[in-house]
């Protein structure tokens, strides 16, 4: 039985973690290519015909729809109401419609339109579906109590999408979480035991991005790649360094840590040498309160700033996320907020207001305490409250509203981009590469930022301070001015004066 199968990836608005502002200076379309519903095509049998569009980089056209026997759609909440218009053009269509990944699995309900939901894990639940399909016994529901075992997971259909038009390829080793913060909902799609692929699946997976053609970054897509620290230290980052001498070094990673990285001298240091650059990592909170409030243990009596700068002395960016709206948070949290995230050097901030998602400990404490008010959008950036705060509403948003006009005004912002090139330490011996995709970036950004930008006369002094002080550094130097640009027009009416 041959069967058309459309995969498609719904659009993300436009927040922080879209870039959509600054992948116009390299002119590429999104970050990364859909990793789900890669590996979701590769679970399908191989005889069927398989497409991709990703909303993100691609339109998606009435015709794409009819050609489908079946349209797969993966969702993270974000992508809500991209998915709803996606699931509503099916039905007029009378395309059947096939949905899961983290949205629909933490929110069955939504999937009300859908014909056949098959959540929590591909590997456990897709198999089911497929032979129902095979003995005509389909069913609405596929769902399971059971943890995957990711030996099973098979290499992503890279075939399925146009390379050229991400910023960087993307590789899974580890699903789980060990800490259990209330507001996050990991350990509910994915346990609190790490669970880890193979040396041999891990190389596998990097032979094949290889033979793909694509060179540059890759994002190790964890929501906490140092999960297993042991197994990480013994067998992973020997074999990646050993496999990227080989190939002479064609990728860059980066991905997501937790703060007790700082604690572990070796294990950065290996990061470092198999080419990692950046991590980014939930620092939530400098008030020690709110950090107990929602179990964020390991990032409690510490110093933070000290970590991060610790971190960013052995060669790794350190992206940052933060949280206001904690019942536990001062009325002082907004200045707190702004004072940390200047003194540490974390350029690439990302600040939102707390969500209940639902899935977590905190949307069920809440929701006993009968402070919901409605469902999170997964956009922690749009003003929007879900439950009532402690705080008041206005006085909550308002203060957030002040810390991202504060932090991204330009002045503040290229203050700080220079604390971090001052405490950045890459390793001596690694060669700098510049690419054409990086002097166009360049060029763009002069006309853009240093010609038309409102922040013009900042953007000429970073990079004038940067070839005198840390000339190696140019290139990230530009690349955080772009950077600038996307937040500031993420929150353009905020900087409104």
């Amino acid at each position: 039985m041959s069967v058309k199968i459309l995969l498609v990836y719904p659009s993300y608005p436009d927040t922080f973690w879209s870039f959509k502002h600054a992948l116009k200076f390299i002119y590429k379309a999104a970050t990364n290519p859909p990793l789900g519903l890669l590996t979701v095509a590769a679970m399908l049998p191989p005889d069927w015909e398989k497409r991709l569009v990703d909303m993100n980089a691609d339109l998606l056209y009435d015709n794409d729809l009819r050609w489908a026997d079946f349209v797969f759609i993966s969702a993270m909440a974000i992508q809500q109401e991209s998915t709803k218009n996606v699931i509503e053009r099916c039905q007029k269509l009378g395309v059947k419609t096939v949905a899961g990944g983290p949205f629909f699995t933490a929110n069955p309900e939504a999937g009300n339109g859908v014909d056949h939901l098959v959540l929590n894990e591909a590997e456990v639940t897709l198999s089911l579906f497929l032979e129902d399909l095979k003995q005509g016994t389909l069913q609405h529901i596929y769902r399971t109590e059971k943890w995957a075992d990711l030996s099973r997971t098979p290499i992503p259909l890279w075939q399925l999408v146009n390379l050229k038009k991400y910023v960087s390829m993307c590789l899974q080793y580890s699903r789980g979480c060990p800490f259990e913060c209330e507001f996050c909902d990991i350990t509910s799609l994915y346990g609190r035991i790490p669970r880890t692929k193979s040396r041999e699946q891990v190389l596998a997976e990097l032979d094949a991005i290889f033979r793909s053609g694509w060179r540059g970054n890759v994002f190790i897509v964890d929501d906490n790649f140092i999960g297993n620290k042991h197994k990480l230290k013994e067998e992973i980052l020997p074999a990646l360094s050993e496999w990227m001498e080989q190939h002479q070094y064609p990728f860059t990673f980066y991905t997501q840590t937790s703060i007790n990285l700082a604690d572990d001298e070796e294990l950065m240091q290996m990061m470092v040498q198999v080419g990692f650059e950046s991590v980014f990592i939930g620092i939530e909170t400098p008030h020690e309160e709110s950090l107990s409030e929602c179990n964020k243990v390991q990032n409690k009596h510490r110093d933070l700033v000290a970590a991060v700068k610790k971190i960013q002395h052995f060669g790794l960016q350190v992206q940052g996320g933060f949280i206001v709206g904690f019942d536990s948070d001062p009325l002082t949290i907004f200045e707190k907020q702004i004072e940390f995230i200047q003194k540490s050097g974390i350029v690439t901030a990302m600040v939102g207001m707390l969500t209940a998602m639902q899935g977590t400990k905190l949307y069920q404490r809440l929701k006993r305490e009968k402070r919901i008010i409605g469902e999170g959008s997964g956009n922690n950036t749009d003003y929007s409250l879900n439950f009532i705060p402690k705080m008041p509403s206005e006085t909550l948003v308002n203060g957030y509203r002040k810390v991202v006009a504060t932090i991204y005004a330009p002045e503040v912002f290229y203050q700080r981009v220079k604390e971090f090139l001052k405490e950045y330490r890459p390793l001596p011996k690694k060669m700098v590469r510049v690419s054409w995709r990086d002097i166009e970036a360049f060029l763009r950004s002069i006309f853009v930022i240093g010609i038309l930008g409102k922040e013009r006369v900042h953007y000429w002094r970073l990079l004038a301070w940067s070839l005198r002080k840390r000339p190696r550094l140019f290139p990230m130097a530009v690349t955080f001015a772009i950077y600038g640009f996307h937040f500031r027009k993420v929150f353009e009416e905020e900087f409104v004066q």
